[in-house]
């Protein structure tokens, strides 16, 4: 289920430096293509996918840092009125062992221009998945796989 943020979550901060306990805020894009496959992104140096996205900058609020990491990453403009919540999950960070990342997620419901070219960034390589799939990949990130395919799954089959 979503949790929904309160007033003061809804500015996003880092947490304080050496705050293992507290979770990696972030957040991220779901796009699907024409065939309803989600694009997924792989930084440099690591080996499991996730949604195109990332932490915030100080201040920022989830949907202006969706939208600010997708530019960076993918080299695409994405207006944030054309982005809907799709919630906040939780599960065990990708690239961080022993740490939770938290992620605001969003859907934009259409292709924008580019997002299938080349990546721009941190990000090594661009890969289109199918979420319906019954078993998804086994190199996506577990907040990914765990809990966005999921939600994606239960909101199609709502539709």
């Amino acid at each position: 289920m979503e949790r929904v943020l309160t007033p003061d979550e809804d500015t996003q901060t880092a947490p304080a430096a050496g705050d293992a306990a507290a979770p990696i805020r972030v957040s991220a894009v779901v796009i699907r293509n024409s065939d309803g496959e989600v694009l997924t992104v792989r930084k440099a140096g690591t080996d499991r996918f996730m949604l195109p996205g990332g932490k915030p900058e100080q201040g920022e609020t989830p949907l202006q840092t969706a939208a600010r990491e997708c530019c960076e990453e993918l080299d695409v403009q994405l207006w944030q009125e054309d982005l809907r919540r799709l919630g906040t999950f939780r599960a065990p960070a990708a690239n961080e062992v022993g740490r939770e990342v938290e992620g605001v997620v969003f859907v934009h419901d259409a292709v924008p221009a580019g997002a299938d070219h080349t990546p721009s960034a941190e990000i090594e390589e661009l890969r289109w998945v199918d979420m319906t799939a019954e078993e998804p990949p086994a190199d996506l990130a577990p907040l990914l796989r765990d809990q966005i395919a999921p939600a994606l799954q239960a909101e199609a089959a709502v539709v």
